[in-house]
């Protein structure tokens, strides 16, 4: 009798993982500090006595990016690994159940922002507020295409909601040539296809797109990072079936030689985290035993860490114009204010994860938050007319 065995798992099967947790959960509060340290007038004062904390936050803490997109892709190759065929309905019904997951957040958040810029904006003439949405602008963050359209965003981060959406998009892309070409040579399998499909396109972001500034909102500047994770994930997935995965490596080999030829940190820290979930014990993986309160916290901002990420602007931009017209020039407010954002950004991302994001996503409520979104421009219009 032969005995199947199953396919080992990379992720335990409380379909929670340490390790992930951990770097989203870091990556989501470096996130936010950097963009209260980008924006100001806070970071401002806050500056004038500690400039080496501010400008670390604003140069280095936006490598966390880097962490989101390796674990995106290292992720969604778990998710899809099962997928055996994958015909153009279901990949529509997949891109549309992910466009889903990402819009409702966001267009909650954005009916914040939005009605936030007009409240604070006689007070704070400043210029992290964006102008007065127009109809065409507000539509186009609907469908995630402002930046394409060479729009200005309503909001800090957007850029890599749409990102995101295009790297998913990418991978189904991806795993729908490699199972057409593993059909045409039936003895090479689609994972093999799928490895050498994202090497080649790791290879070309590496050394030719990500130098290439006007395809930032492309998701091709950033295929490089996301193939990583992808390539950790099969790399990882091989070395616990007893085998030799070699894609991780020959795409380790490709960073050194880009990282050689145009140091940067960027790349420095995709590799430097797709390693690491290469290289990291399995028990990482699993939370800690006797996981207290601290352990808790972590998972916590890890699963709202999306949620968090996309309101956390509007928040902050009430807390500077709050602050900044009160004690404009003391630092002791200040760098409290910047604390108090990030404490009340956390706060609101729970509230939306767990009343906007977490339920299941349906056309109706897609409607619903449209309709909010659009409603929010209405009243921000009328509010900038009453002021004007």
């Amino acid at each position: 009798m032969r005995t199947t065995v199953a396919a080992p798992e990379v992720v335990p099967t409380s379909g929670r993982a340490w390790l992930i947790d951990l770097l989203k959960a870091l990556g989501c509060v470096l996130i936010v500090l950097h963009h209260l340290a980008f924006y100001g007038p806070m970071s401002d004062v806050v500056m004038g006595v500690w400039p080496q904390l501010i400008e670390w936050l604003f140069d280095r803490a936006r490598l966390a990016v880097q962490m989101f997109l390796v674990c995106a892709g290292f992720l969604t190759a778990g998710s899809l690994r099962h997928v055996m065929r994958l015909d153009a309905p279901l990949a529509a019904q997949w891109l549309w159940r992910r466009y889903l997951r990402l819009s409702l957040p966001l267009l909650a958040a954005l009916s914040v922002v939005v009605l936030v810029s007009e409240i604070i904006r006689p007070g704070f003439d400043h210029p992290s507020l964006s102008a007065l949405p127009t109809w065409w602008q507000a539509w186009a963050h609907v469908f995630l295409l402002q930046h394409l359209l060479d729009l200005e965003a309503l909001s800090a981060g957007v850029w890599y909601v749409a990102v995101d959406f295009q790297l998913y998009a990418l991978a189904m892309l991806v795993l729908a040539v490699a199972q057409r070409l593993s059909r045409w040579k039936a003895h090479t399998r689609a994972e093999v296809w799928c490895n050498r499909l994202w090497l080649m396109l790791a290879a070309a972001s590496l050394w030719w797109w990500s130098g290439i500034e006007s395809l930032d909102d492309y998701a091709l500047y950033f295929c490089a990072s996301y193939a990583m994770g992808w390539l950790a994930y099969q790399t990882r997935l091989a070395r616990m079936a007893g085998k030799i995965g070699f894609s991780f490596g020959i795409v380790v080999i490709l960073g050194a030689v880009a990282l050689w030829l145009d140091p940067n940190w960027r790349l420095a820290t995709a590799l430097t985290v797709a390693a690491l979930l290469v290289a990291a014990p399995q028990e990482w993986f699993a939370p800690p035993e006797g996981c207290g309160l601290w352990c808790r916290t972590i998972q916590a901002i890890s699963r709202m860490s999306y949620a968090v990420f996309v309101v956390h602007f509007g928040i902050s931009l009430a807390v500077n114009a709050w602050v900044s017209q009160r004690w404009p020039d003391q630092l002791l407010p200040n760098a409290l204010g910047m604390l108090g954002s990030l404490a009340l950004s956390l706060l609101a991302g729970a509230l939306l994860f767990k009343y906007v994001e977490q339920p299941r996503p349906t056309v109706m409520r897609w409607l619903r938050w449209v309709g909010i979104f659009m409603l929010s421009v209405a009243l921000a219009m009328h509010i900038n007319s009453l002021a004007g």
